[in-house]
């Protein structure tokens, strides 16, 4: 195996590369408060019903979305590179998440709204998932082959930042108030409810500088292409990939299931966190926060190494990592295993993800960036049921075996739904091991 350049090119945090960090540090509001550490806890809570089950119903939703997702990213990432409207298909998705969000607010504690906030939460799923197509398309425009490793690792270390102001905001303003006011009443769940309107608003001021610093990816051409035809070509595309660049088609499908296992990670942290570890939602927000200044640290580290020893490399280590780390939740019997182990997951899962994405944009083109991304979409939620059916399966299995749970609302039986995550990690990492990492060009063949 050849080892990667040594890089010589800086890092220049140019106006496009920093407004395109500030859309991740704008969507991290979402991605941290609202569906990993405040309010998917707010709706797998007693508040909601028994805490098994709510728990169950959230990794139901999330599954079904997924498989939405997973129908669509591709085409709508071949057509916003085709018709150069990669920013337009951004600020829909960008939307989407902002009045997702926003809608949360109607979600009262009550098991009646259980399934209505489960659905607000997956549209904002949806619709960040979506955006991330084009989102991640974009890397290639702002950067370069030498610095595309740290590029991205700033971004998601930017991301991380966000979500630990968002979260600092959270608590401080909504949940422990420094000065007390009328949105931060408990009564009617108003403070969590009124949570999700700060997201919205966050997600609008600073996702809007990336749609006046990228400039529009040019055109490919003009005439529209149907969605009937634009599934015909993904699957030619995908054969082609077969025949001639397979070391990128092998890893799409094995980033695909340790992506699985990741993204579980996140969904589930906070539910885990409040569930099984017992912690109160200010000290669920306190975690957060500390994890996501480890998880920053971890993301912008693993940029660096990622440009020095590639990205393979870096994905390797961490999904090692993450296994010992998992497994070290898993057996923690106290708050303080949870913080020591919780934070080490918090560290390797953001140079993984970046390592991901950097890899991937190294074996892209500016004309074809979107659809390989939409690809990447596709593939990683393909499979998306797995970890939270895994998650689900092993908690079931848990609760029937007679696991012992404190009181009646239960909690207990969802320790066992990590074991799920991590037979997903490990299977990920066995792919993994099989996939080739590719040093030139891919072959060329006509269409």
């Amino acid at each position: 195996m050849t080892s990667p350049a040594p890089a010589r090119a800086r890092l220049k945090v140019t106006r496009p590369v920093l407004a395109w960090a500030l859309w991740d540090w704008g969507s991290a509001a979402v991605n941290a408060v609202m569906t990993t550490f405040v309010f998917t806890v707010y709706l797998t809570s007693s508040l909601f019903g028994n805490k098994d089950a709510n728990t169950a119903a959230l990794a139901t939703g999330m599954a079904v979305t997924g498989v939405v997702i997973a129908l669509i990213a591709p085409v709508l990432g071949r057509r916003s590179d085709a018709g150069g409207r990669r920013k337009l298909w951004l600020g829909v998705h960008t939307g989407i998440i902002v009045l997702a969000s926003a809608a949360c607010f109607f979600v009262r504690p009550d098991h009646a709204y259980l399934w209505m906030g489960i659905i607000f939460l997956c549209v904002a799923t949806l619709g960040s998932e979506l955006a991330s197509v084009n989102y991640f398309a974009m890397l290639p425009q702002i950067s370069t082959k030498e610095t595309m490793g740290r590029v991205s690792g700033f971004g998601w270390a930017f991301g991380y930042l966000g979500g630990i102001v968002a979260l600092a905001i959270v608590l401080f303003g909504f949940i422990q108030p420094i000065v007390p006011w009328a949105g931060s009443s408990e009564a009617d769940g108003l403070n969590l409810r009124l949570v999700a309107v700060f997201c919205a608003v966050w997600t609008v001021v600073f996702c809007l500088p990336v749609f006046f610093a990228v400039p529009e990816v040019p055109a490919a051409r003009a005439e529209r292409t149907s969605w009937l035809a634009s599934y015909r070509e993904l699957f030619a595309h995908i054969a082609r990939l077969w025949r001639t660049d397979r070391t990128t088609l092998f890893f799409l499908i094995s980033s695909a299931v340790y992506r699985d296992g990741l993204a579980a990670i996140f969904t589930f942290g906070g539910v885990i966190a409040g569930a099984v570890f017992g912690m109160s939602a200010s000290q669920v927000i306190i975690f957060a926060i500390a994890g996501n200044v480890i998880a920053a640290l971890g993301a912008f580290l693993g940029g660096w190494l990622d440009d020095r020893v590639g990205p393979r490399t870096v994905i390797l280590a961490c999904l090692l990592g993450l296994l010992v780390m998992g497994f070290g939740v898993f057996f923690s019997q106290g708050a303080a295993g949870f913080w020591v182990f919780g934070l080490g997951l918090c560290l390797l899962v953001g140079p993984a993800q970046s390592a991901s994405r950097s890899l991937l944009a190294r074996r892209t083109t500016a004309e074809n960036a979107g659809e390989i991304f939409g690809l990447y979409t596709t593939t990683g939620r393909a499979i998306s049921f797995l970890a939270p059916s895994l998650f689900a399966l092993f908690t079931s299995i848990a609760v029937a075996s007679g696991v012992s749970s404190e009181g009646e609302d239960g909690g207990q039986a969802t320790r066992y739904g990590i074991l799920g995550i991590m037979v997903v990690l490990a299977a990920g990492l066995v792919l993994f091991l099989f996939t080739r990492e590719r040093t030139t060009a891919p072959a060329t063949e006509s269409a």
